[in-house]
C-alpha cells in the first residue's frame, strides 16, 4: 500500500501553491477551464438561450445536408441511367453495323452461288463440294434459300418474272417454278427469288 503524505504535515499551502499558478497562468488549461458555449456544427457567434433552439438548430442542418445528399444522389442516378442507356445504344449500334457489313459480303457472295448452281445444273460435278462447303458455311450464319415451289406467291419473297394459266392456292397465284434462287439472311430478304407464277 502506498502512504500519501497529507500535504499539511509536510508544510504545503495548496490554496496558496494554486493561487501562484493562476497568477502566472501556469495552471490555466482552455480545454478544460472553458468548455464550448455552442455544440458541434453551430456557426460561429450564435449563442443559444436553450436546449431547444440547439436542437432545432441541429434538425434544420441535418435537414439541409439530407436534401443535399438527396439532390446529389438523384443527380448521380440519372447520369447512371444515362450511361447505361448510352452503352445499350452504342452496343446496338455495334451490332447492327456488323450484321450489315456480314450482310454486305454474303450480299456479295450470291454471284458465286448462282455460279456453283449453274455448274452443277449443266452437269460440272467438280464444283458441287464448292458450292456445298460454301453453302454450307454461310448457312450456318443464318443464310437460308427461297427456292420453293407450289407455294402461295409472296410479293416479299418472290418476283414474278413470267405466268401461266393454271390453279393457284387459296385463291392467290402459285409459284410454279423458281428461275434464280432467292435468299434471306437471318430472316430478312437478302434478294427475291425470280419466279414463274399460276393462276
Amino acid at each position: 500500500m502506498i502512504d500519501i503524505p497529507d500535504p499539511d504535515d509536510a508544510g504545503i499551502d495548496l490554496d496558496a501553491e494554486f493561487a501562484a499558478m493562476v497568477d502566472t497562468g501556469e495552471a490555466i488549461e482552455p480545454d478544460l477551464v472553458a468548455p464550448p458555449s455552442s455544440p458541434p456544427g453551430h456557426s460561429p457567434g450564435t449563442e443559444y438561450t436553450s436546449c431547444e433552439e440547439a436542437l432545432e438548430d441541429a434538425i434544420g442542418s441535418l435537414e439541409a445536408v439530407t436534401s443535399e445528399r438527396d439532390e446529389y444522389l438523384a443527380v448521380a442516378q440519372r447520369v447512371q441511367a444515362d450511361f447505361e442507356n448510352y452503352k445499350r445504344r452504342v452496343d446496338s449500334q455495334r451490332i447492327d453495323q456488323v450484321r450489315r457489313a456480314a450482310e454486305g459480303l454474303v450480299a456479295e457472295l450470291l454471284p458465286v452461288l448462282d455460279a456453283c448452281d449453274a455448274a452443277v445444273q449443266h452437269g460440272i460435278e467438280d464444283v458441287a463440294p464448292i458450292q456445298t462447303t460454301l453453302f454450307g458455311t454461310l448457312e450456318k450464319q443464318g443464310l437460308e434459300r427461297i427456292d420453293q415451289t407450289e407455294i402461295a406467291f409472296d410479293p416479299n419473297c418472290h418476283e414474278a418474272v413470267l405466268s401461266e394459266e393454271g390453279d393457284g392456292i387459296d385463291g392467290a397465284p402459285a409459284v410454279a417454278e423458281v428461275l434464280r434462287t432467292g435468299y434471306q439472311w437471318n430472316g430478312r430478304v437478302l434478294r427475291p427469288a425470280m419466279v414463274k407464277v399460276r393462276g
